[in-house]
């Protein structure tokens, strides 16, 4: 029994108003609700899979898009949609069945464009694929792409040829000079015939490795299905790695043109503004390179992977899943200080930073320096412990291992120092380390207070620096007593034996705070800032800049700081966020130059971080109030049309777009501009909000003529002739009273095609223009 229908647009609108703020999880349960009215609605269940995917939740969008495609076997997007995900996500096979039956079912609805380009994936997903090659050599020849079908004809050719069906694979050839005489490579392709060679076969388009690298990576290592992953740290962080570095492979080499067309728009917005992403050679050496060191590593050839992340990294790209994966590479060999320096680059991020440690211990292990390694070992330790403790207590066990690191860097005790080493390996490497974790956690005893968890540095060490967390536990009490210059006294005292124990600066500054001495307080926090930065930890060099931000708004120096942190850490949504906060403020001190910068800035970080798109909307909508603002309408006009691009549904920008092109004198693009959203909303069976939407614009210049031609043919679609002609009327009457004769006489033409009630009349005002 059908749901009810406000209910289900309620819904809807809500997702939809979601969606457009990037809150995909409460866009997912908005869609999800419309759905419990209407089960099968189409449009729902798209929306519900853009949801899901946009949450990386690819395997429940691909049964969403699978329902879709049952539901409406003939509408080809749900198809296209199964083929991109399934491709995204390595499922090669499937993803070619689908590409090539969303091609037939485009073909079905006469878009040859779009079954070309689900063709195309098929043949850069499988080469080999006959079917889809003689597809696009048809459908090629027959719009009169000449290059781009003989090519097709040969690699039909060739793949004839190796069934051994001499006779066709002559006829392959033959019809490809036919259609291009001049080619030069089906001449070469005749000449390898007629000596008895046998033809290339058809290559995978140049990049386009991207789905294979999934493949591979998923292959790779299949995690067993045990209550942890299955996996040790280390394991844990090269699949992540690899996984990441096939994802950017991916997102460079299986965009389709449109998404081409959409980034070169981005860099020439942002032109002028410093070297802002990789040339294209080099990206595409970055390409080549990753390709194969994904490859290598997939057949263990850890040293040709090492080779080729290297050239990788010398092309311009420094991704930590990069450093990472390469330091592991290199430390299973005798590069043991290089390894180091690349691991280095890595332990600022959440996914890598864990392993990386684990492996500089294991590093200075092999190399017997067992100080630098223990406290490489305590410092995994403590990112481990911190990751199965309530995110809440995160923060404190992380500031409680530093008075162990600290004392622990004094130790010079050999044989105490290889058995710290040892027993931290030995607890963190295994398939189980995070339940051997907790079950560790579970044994040992309660804090005193309760308040200050402990660290599980002390099932394997007594902390030396007790004294300091004493301390630290009678400042607190103090200021709850309202006592601050006493605890003020006690910290600085505590600083006589601990003088590098940032978690006390930190509570420095907090009483500095509550003190009202903000200026010091700022001081102090960002020095402490700074040193954790030096450490390597990005997280808590964070959190200070935050509370430097929270006592002064408008430090910009603090709020960039914030930025390299975040990204360092891969926090790339926050980084983002913070990049528009930095923006509004230079924004709101009217200084729109910075400001439009600020916004350039990160379009770049977006893309270089392969960021959810749909945060270009949001930066570019910005930037073109600026531009308005500034009177820049060239400049807005390019903006807008990269909105357009993205959003091709957005009114508003369709509208900003047409009346900046009337008000500069531009015409022609303003009527084409016009013809592509009407175009667009008829495609989309919503062409009456065409008629509204120049309306719109007419009531704002009503003696445009080029917007009541628009609304014309608007009408007519519409079936309201009678408005149609009143309005071409209107035209060909201002036409005349501008002495433009011959423009009238087309518009009277117009008329007439139109066969109105009263088209005597319109006759014999046409026989009077033409006499006149």
């Amino acid at each position: 029994m059908p749901g009810r229908e406000d209910v289900f647009q309620k819904a809807m609108n809500e997702g939809h108003s979601a969606a457009w703020d990037q809150e995909w999880s409460k866009a997912a349960a908005a869609y999800r609700k419309a759905l419990q009215e209407m089960p099968d609605h189409p449009k729902a269940l798209n929306s519900l899979g853009l949801a899901l995917f946009q949450q990386a939740n690819f395997d429940e969008a691909l049964q969403i898009y699978q329902r879709v495609a049952q539901i409406a076997p003939q509408d080809p997007i749900p198809m296209e949609k199964l083929a991109q995900l399934l491709e995204r996500t390595g499922h090669l096979k499937e993803a070619i069945e689908a590409a090539f039956k969303a091609a037939d079912l485009f073909l079905n609805q006469r878009d040859v464009d779009k079954a070309i380009e689900n063709w195309v994936r098929v043949t850069t997903l499988d080469p080999e694929h006959v079917l889809a090659h003689s597809r696009l050599a048809l459908a090629h020849e027959r719009l009169g792409h000449k290059p781009q079908a003989v090519m097709e004809y040969i690699a039909v050719a060739s793949l004839v040829q190796r069934t051994g069906n001499a006779q066709k694979t002559t006829e392959l050839v033959n019809k490809a000079l036919q259609i291009l005489p001049e080619s030069a490579e089906a001449a070469q392709a005749q000449t390898l015939l007629r000596t008895g060679h046998l033809l290339p076969k058809p290559l995978r388009p140049k990049g386009g490795t991207g789905p294979i690298a999934m493949a591979q990576v998923k292959q790779l290592e299949k995690p067993k299905k045990e209550a942890d992953s299955g996996l040790d740290p280390i394991a844990e962080a090269r699949k992540k790695a690899l996984t990441r570095l096939a994802e950017i492979l991916f997102e460079y080499t299986t965009d389709d043109g449109a998404a081409q067309q959409q980034r070169r728009g981005l860099q020439a917005l942002m032109r002028g503004t410093g070297q802002l992403s990789m040339q294209s050679s080099e990206q595409t050496k970055v390409v080549l390179h990753l390709g194969q060191a994904i490859d290598a590593q997939s057949k263990g050839n850890e040293t040709q992977a090492a080779e080729e992340l290297e050239h990788a990294l010398e092309a311009g790209f420094n991704h930590p899943a990069l450093y990472f994966d390469l330091g592991l590479l290199k430390s299973n060999g005798d590069r043991l200080e290089s390894a180091i320096r690349h691991l280095q680059h890595a332990v600022k991020h959440n996914d890598f930073g864990l392993a990386a440690r684990l492996l500089m211990g294991q590093i200075n292990q092999k190399l017997e320096r067992f100080g630098p390694a223990s406290i490489e070992y305590l410092e995994a330790l403590k990112l481990a412990d911190a990751m199965i403790v309530p995110a809440e207590q995160s923060d404190e066990i992380r500031q409680m291992y530093e008075p162990l690191i600290e004392a622990q860097a004094m130790q010079t005790d050999e044989p105490s120092l290889k058995r710290l080493c040892d027993n931290i390996n030995g607890m963190l490497m295994r398939k189980s380390w995070r339940n051997h974790l907790y079950k560790s956690r579970e044994q040992m005893p309660k804090s005193q207070d309760g308040d200050m968890p402990m660290p599980l540095a002390e099932v394997i060490l007594q902390a030396q620096s007790s004294q300091v967390l004493e301390s630290i536990n009678y400042v607190h009490q103090l200021a709850r007593a309202g006592r601050l210059r006493s605890a003020m006294d006690e910290a600085f005292q505590a600083l006589t034996y601990a003088p590098t124990y940032l978690p006390l600066h930190t509570l420095i500054g907090d009483l500095l705070v509550r003190e009202t001495h903000t200026q010091e307080a700022i001081a102090k926090y960002s020095v402490v800032a700074q040193a954790y930065s030096v450490r390597g930890e990005a997280a808590q060099s964070a959190k200070m800049l935050r509370r430097v931000i929270q006592l002064a708004p408008m430090d910009m120096a603090a709020r960039t700081k914030l930025i390299d942190q975040l990204i360092a850490r891969g926090q790339v949504e926050d980084a983002i966020r913070e990049y528009i906060d930095l923006a509004d403020i230079s924004y709101r001190l009217a200084e729109l130059d910075m400001a439009r910068k600020t916004y350039t800035t990160a379009l770049r970080f977006i893309q270089q971080a392969n960021a959810d798109r749909n945060w270009n909307v949001h930066i570019l909508q910005r930037m073109a109030d600026i531009d308005m603002q500034r009177l820049d309408w060239k400049q807005a006009i390019r903006v807008y049309e990269q909105i357009r691009t993205l959003r091709p549904d957005d009114e508003g920008v369709r509208k900003n777009l047409v009346e900046l092109s009337l008000r500069m004198g531009q015409f022609a693009q303003a009527n084409a501009e016009l013809e592509s959203y009407l175009s667009y909303l008829q495609t989309s069976s919503r062409g009456e909000q065409g008629v509204t939407f120049i309306e719109e614009l007419l009531a704002e210049r009503p003696d445009d003529p080029i917007l009541r031609r628009a609304l014309a043919q608007a009408y007519q679609q519409a079936g309201r002739l009678a408005d149609a002609v009143a309005q071409l009327d209107a035209v060909a009457e201002s036409l005349l009273n501008n002495n433009k004769k011959e423009e009238a006489l087309v518009v009277v033409n117009q008329i007439l095609l139109m066969n109105p009630p009263n088209a005597e009349q319109y006759r014999q005002l046409l026989l009077q223009l033409q006499a006149g």
